[in-house]
């Protein structure tokens, strides 16, 4: 019984065993264009005969096949959009899966193009570039620095979200710098004349975001600033980043009184951190009054802050598959909704230490 399997060594040839032994079908290109059909004849392996044919295309050679590298900017595309998180061996699948294939299998350059999932994405690409970097294969690395770029167009382009990417792009820049000087102890895939390339793109990049300039639409119509107290008030409590309401508050002086107000970083302590971490050492005003503001950046300090994602990965316990929740994946539980945990960007990285 044959071994049904994807095996990346297997050059794709089919075998025929007859009475003198295993002898390779091989299509003929002349059959193929004369009939338009399939016509297999048998190609003993013992005689040494090889098949050629002028109509047939050659390989690539090696310059081609580094231009087309040096040309690809786009991710490894697969069919199917999840993987199989195996951490052993077993009979049907050997090895284990590493976090350079995941990253590859599951389209993070389609995601980024979804507002909803933007910064999970980039929130993973940022806690790679702390301390995954390194682990990633050549294939992963191209690919993760190829959706870099992908992002920083858009955020150049959109405007989307800058302060993430600048945060990202500067822990990136630190690791960079510090591989590049210390390239005699850790390991490096490629060139060292690459990862400086890389260094001195990455910083252009920061450049560039921190000359950029927020272009805003001023029609005819009512403006931000001409909406009543209590709206500007109601939309600053659904903000869950303490920068966005200080950059907010910076607008005029009516919304800076709004951003200042401790009721509103009162809800915010609440949202990030338990009641157990800031009730410990409250720090007061000189009114008598609780500081919230201040001490939710020094908790900040101390305690992470609550992630917010429009959309997460989401993986299967009953399958153990690492997958999209809009694209699905074969579950085969009675009840698939029961065994789906969605994967936050630090759960992903966990899920490939072993």
């Amino acid at each position: 019984m044959p071994f049904l399997g994807q095996d990346w060594r297997s050059p794709g040839w089919s075998w025929m065993k007859t009475e003198d032994g295993w002898k390779r079908c091989e299509a003929s290109c002349d059959d193929i264009e004369r009939n338009n059909n399939f016509n297999l004849h048998l190609l003993n392996i013992d005689d040494g005969e090889t098949f050629e044919n002028e109509n047939c295309s050659l390989p690539p050679t090696k310059s081609e096949k580094e231009q087309l590298n040096n040309t690809t900017k786009s991710q490894y595309f697969y069919q199917e959009k999840w993987i199989y998180v195996h951490k052993e061996s077993t009979r049907e699948r050997h090895g284990y899966c590493t976090l350079g294939e995941a990253f590859n299998r599951l389209d993070f350059s389609s995601a980024i193009q979804d507002v909803r999932r933007f910064n999970y994405v980039a929130k993973l690409l940022q806690l790679i570039a702390k301390s995954q970097l390194t682990s990633l294969s050549g294939a992963a690395q191209k690919n993760y620095f190829n959706i870099l770029e992908i992002i920083v167009k858009k955020v150049l382009e959109d405007q989307y979200n800058p302060k993430l990417i600048r945060d990202l792009l500067s822990d990136l820049s630190s690791t960079l710098g510090i591989l590049i000087r210390e390239v005699e102890r850790c390991v490096l895939i490629g060139n060292i004349n690459m990862w400086i390339s890389r260094l001195e793109t990455i910083l252009l990049w920061q450049e560039q975001l921190m000359n950029l300039q927020i272009r805003l639409q001023l029609g005819d119509g009512p403006t931000l600033c001409d909406l009543p107290q209590q709206m500007k008030s109601n939309i600053l409590f659904r903000f869950s980043d303490a920068w966005d309401i200080i950059n907010l508050g910076e607008m005029t002086p009516s919304w800076y009184s709004l951003s200042e107000d401790l009721h509103l970083w009162k809800e915010l302590c609440k949202y990030h951190f338990s009641e157990k971490m800031f009730c410990k050492d409250l720090i007061f005003t000189e009114n008598g009054h609780i500081d919230w503001k201040l001490m939710f950046f020094t908790l900040e300090k101390y305690y992470p802050k609550r992630e917010q994602y429009g959309d997460t990965l989401h993986f299967c316990r009953h399958c153990s598959i690492l997958f999209w929740k809009d694209s699905g994946h074969p579950c085969t539980a009675n009840d698939p909704h029961s065994c789906l945990t969605p994967v936050s960007p630090q759960h992903f990285i966990d899920l490939f230490r072993f």
